[in-house]
């Protein structure tokens, strides 16, 4: 981490792995996904420590504050190191997992499928018996 006072929003998203690209993060925060401060921002609006951030990404949501930059994306164990997630936020998310492999058990898979190779073999030997 270095010694930067600010960061631009986008960048700091980017840095901090919410965002595989500087301008998927930007589209985000210009589509209203992400809130600084309880607000809707820029990209270019300067992140400071302690700034509150609402990240709206696929079905999940984080609820972090900042308290680290780095100008550059660094691997995701460092990556870490620049925010702390709140507990709401993080067992909201968990919760949200859970369900999701819940749904995803139960879920019949569409008839229309190919059949894997395994239930080739199966379907061949029932039609040659």
């Amino acid at each position: 981490m270095s010694a930067l006072e600010s960061i631009r929003l986008d960048k700091w998203l980017w840095a901090a792995r919410f965002f595989k690209t500087r301008k998927l993060a930007a589209e985000a925060i210009s589509g209203g996904k992400v809130h600084l401060n309880g607000q809707r921002t820029k990209p270019s609006k300067e992140v400071k420590l302690g700034s509150q951030i609402i990240i709206h990404k696929d079905q999940f949501s984080w609820d972090i504050s900042v308290v680290g930059f780095n100008a550059q994306r660094r691997p995701a164990s460092e990556a870490v190191l620049l925010y702390t997630e709140t507990t709401a936020s993080k067992l909201k998310r968990e919760q949200d997992v859970a369900q999701r492999r819940l749904e995803r058990q139960f879920m019949h898979t569409d008839p229309a499928e190919r059949p894997n190779k395994k239930q080739r073999r199966q379907i061949h030997r029932f039609k040659q018996q």
